[in-house]
């Protein structure tokens, strides 16, 4: 029998295209001559791009003698070598494994041996770190590149020792004859979650889950004017889920440009990029956002050719909005979805859009909310969020055990987060399961006493935690970033009494220059928690 997912797959694509690599080609040979990435002062049209990923592909299966199936590392910033990368990879019929550049020796030990990479593809001013590990993993091959390789060849990267250049990767001229063999079913990516509830887990995006969810997500929300071209400014990094499938997997297949910004901290080359290219779409994050609005050239950057921006990773910040469309004259779109479930699952849009709220679902798959006994609540009622759809990962790498809790046996993936789904199909995002407080028998959910505190006029970042307490089981503690020296912590406490219930207010509070961060700018709660 046909399950949900796979009706779902067929409807999203009628013309039956065997696999994601079919897709890139079709896409590559429909828009050529148009610029494909952008970065450094450096463009490739797509007919460009389509040549360096088959030069790429033939290096791993001529040179490196890499098999179909092998996984290849990329730890790149945003620049145009990573989605070379990939789709060189993808056309070689290997499996990519995304992994952040800042990650500590522990961290890439641990992604590199749970997914079995043999293959590293990495900036070379990472290579003194590389080297102290490379020895506990199952790398054989490690290619480095400069970010300036393709902007100025002639400063590019020429190796070293037993590392392999990537400039000398892109003159290969040999055949990608795995091309034709790979299918929809076939892994595309591991891509590792953000170990918030344990160790990291890698989840097996397939080349379909790729394919569907972009095109289901292009068929949900439209933000692009008819017949403008479409510029994506490419500001969250391409290693994780949301900036790969956004910048790396449908900027492809939909022939946009997208405009690499390697490093998002730099807010001036944010802008100046805004400034050089009529962008029309871009995906961030609350930090970022705010980061942009302090810029002091911001209200000098034309927004005309802007349709709006979509933010995911937390929850959309009241203030940020309704400053971001004053200044801009365009909306901020909160959108929801996780490493399992391809970046895809619910977002506002300009016919159905509520602040406080992740949107409705998108097209193409089914949310609903369950109880603790599994069972379907009542609309505005809370609940676990579960998802089905043809975007819905495998399942974790070698990791059977964690698949078999996570989805069921008719395709429902259980997220970990608490959710409310309203009467009108908006999703209302309550907060992760391993994050609520338990103060004396209340559930106190983070993300409501955060949002208040927001609220704040002094207070520009902040999270809540619950650390153990004698009389209450749990109590909340809170970190905020503020810029005025004089406030204090009976100041926030009076705030916070006036807008929450007793046992909702913070007990112990903690003033830090800044909060912890994960690259996509999202607040690491758990890293607070080692802090106490």
């Amino acid at each position: 029998m046909t399950s949900f997912a796979e009706k779902m797959a067929a409807e999203l694509n009628p013309d039956g295209i065997p696999s994601l690599v079919a897709a890139f080609e079709r896409s590559c040979g429909l828009h050529g001559s148009d610029p494909a990435f952008a970065c450094l002062g450096h463009t490739v049209s797509f007919s460009e791009f389509k040549h360096l990923t088959e030069r790429f592909a033939s290096f791993l299966i001529n040179e490196l003698k890499l098999d179909t199936g092998d996984r290849i590392a990329i730890q790149l910033p945003n620049i145009t070598q990573y989605p070379i990368a990939v789709w060189g990879a993808w056309r070689a019929g290997l499996v990519v494994v995304n992994t952040n550049p800042m990650y500590t020796a522990r961290e890439i030990v641990h992604q590199f041996n749970d997914s079995g990479a043999v293959a590293l593809v990495v900036l070379d001013s990472l290579l003194p770190l590389v080297d102290t590990v490379l020895n506990e993993t199952q790398i054989r091959h490690v290619i480095a590149t400069s970010a300036i390789d393709l902007a100025q060849p002639e400063r590019a990267f020429k190796g070293s020792g037993s590392v392999l250049a990537f400039s000398n990767a892109l003159v290969s001229n040999g055949k990608c004859e795995r091309e034709t063999d790979i299918t929809m079913n076939d892994i595309a990516v591991l891509q590792y979650t953000g170990g918030t509830t344990g160790p990291s887990k890698g989840a097996m995006l397939t080349h379909g889950n790729l394919f569907s969810a972009r095109t289901l997500s292009r068929k949900s929300i439209v933000l692009n004017k008819e017949g403008a071209d479409e510029i994506l400014i490419a500001v969250l990094p391409l290693y994780h889920v949301f900036g790969f499938t956004f910048n790396v997997v449908g900027s492809v297949l939909f022939g946009s440009l997208s405009v690499l910004i390697p490093d998002p901290r730099d807010v001036g080359s944010i802008i100046a990029a805004m400034k050089e290219h009529p962008f029309t779409n871009m995906a961030g994050v609350n930090t970022l956002l705010s980061a942009l609005m302090r810029h002091p050239e911001f209200d000098t950057v034309d927004f005309s050719n802007l349709t709006g921006v979509i933010v995911g990773g937390t929850a959309l910040v009241k203030e940020i909005g309704e400053q971001w469309q004053q200044r801009t004259g365009t909306m901020l779109y909160e959108g929801y979805g996780l490493s399992e479930t391809s970046a895809n699952a619910a977002c506002n849009r300009p016919e159905s859009h509520e602040l406080g709220t992740v949107g409705p679902s998108m097209l193409f798959q089914e949310i609903k909310v369950i109880s603790d006994t599994g069972e379907t609540v009542s609309s505005g009622e809370r609940g676990e969020i579960c998802i089905r759809g043809p975007h819905v990962m495998k399942g974790y790498w070698g990791n059977p055990e964690a698949t078999k809790k996570s989805i069921d046996s008719d395709g429902w993936f259980k997220t970990g987060d608490i959710g409310i789904l309203q009467d009108n199909g908006h999703l209302k995002i309550v907060d992760r399961i391993k994050d609520m407080i338990i103060v004396s028998g209340f559930n106190v959910y983070p993300n409501e006493v955060e949002a208040v505190i927001y609220g704040h006029p002094n207070i520009s970042e902040c999270a809540v935690i619950g650390v153990p307490c004698s009389a209450t089981d749990e109590a909340i503690k809170l970190f905020v970033v503020s810029d005025n020296n004089e406030l204090t912590e009976d100041d926030i406490i009076a705030f916070c009494r006036a807008e929450l219930t007793a046992y909702k207010v913070p007990k112990d509070i903690v003033f830090m220059a800044e909060l912890p961060k994960s690259p996509a700018g999202k607040i690491l709660r758990r890293e607070l928690r080692e802090l106490t």
